[in-house]
């Protein structure tokens, strides 16, 4: 009805749930966002590495209050491995047993193997060295700018005369990938004239920490 010009009356509410405003039979009903999280220490999926927090308001609070947080969840992992390289053919690269591993997810991965080696040079030798490198076996290629020489070594002593070198050296590289990718390390040995004998190597740490998305 109306009365001096203005209009009263009860007005029409669309009975959709998403409405901003509802009629009960309490009265007027105003929906609320409730939002769902997962409980600390988890992870919602792969497709990021920021993963959000939120705790809710207690059961009746008014105003409501909620806590959201985040917090950083990137994938990681490490493992080690060792390889005899005294029965390996000269410059051929040799996969470390044990030291392969797979980035579980695209993204950005700081890689990083620690390795050491080892060789026996026996009377003269003529650059002597041994080489470690980290290899994309699903690519089928090497992974740029890990190529490292681990051992060098040249010698003319007396006749018989042996000698034990042992050095370490770390192969690393920040490494995209668009899915997952399987890794490992890998050496090889080389001399230009003399015995070596003896030829080892160990990936003493290999491992992985995703940086980016």
């Amino acid at each position: 009805m109306s009365t001096a010009g203005q209009v009263t009356g009860i007005a029409p509410v669309d009975p959709a749930t998403c409405n901003a405003i509802r009629t009960t039979a309490a009265g007027l009903l105003v929906p609320h966002t409730e939002v769902e999280a997962i409980a600390p220490g988890g992870n919602v999926g792969q497709g990021r590495s920021v993963d959000i927090d939120i705790t809710p308001p207690a059961d009746g609070a008014c105003p409501e209050t909620w806590t959201v947080g985040a917090r950083l969840t990137p994938v990681f992992g490490q493992i080690s491995g060792s390889v005899g390289l005294h029965t390996a053919a000269f410059d051929v690269w040799t996969a470390v047993t044990g030291a392969q591993l797979t980035l579980p997810e695209a993204g950005v991965y700081e890689v990083i193997a620690d390795v050491q080696a080892g060789l026996i040079t026996v009377g003269t030798v003529n650059n002597a060295y041994m080489q470690t490198r980290l290899f994309d076996v699903t690519a089928g290629a090497m992974v740029l700018l890990t190529a490292r020489t681990v051992v060098f070594f040249s010698a003319t002593p007396a006749v018989g005369v042996t000698h034990t070198i042992q050095a370490t050296a770390s192969a690393s590289a920040l490494y995209q990938v668009a899915g997952p990718t399987t890794i490992r390390v890998e050496g090889l040995k080389h001399v230009d004239s003399g015995t070596l004998a003896g030829e080892a190597m160990w990936a003493q740490n290999f491992r992985f920490k995703k940086i980016a998305d």
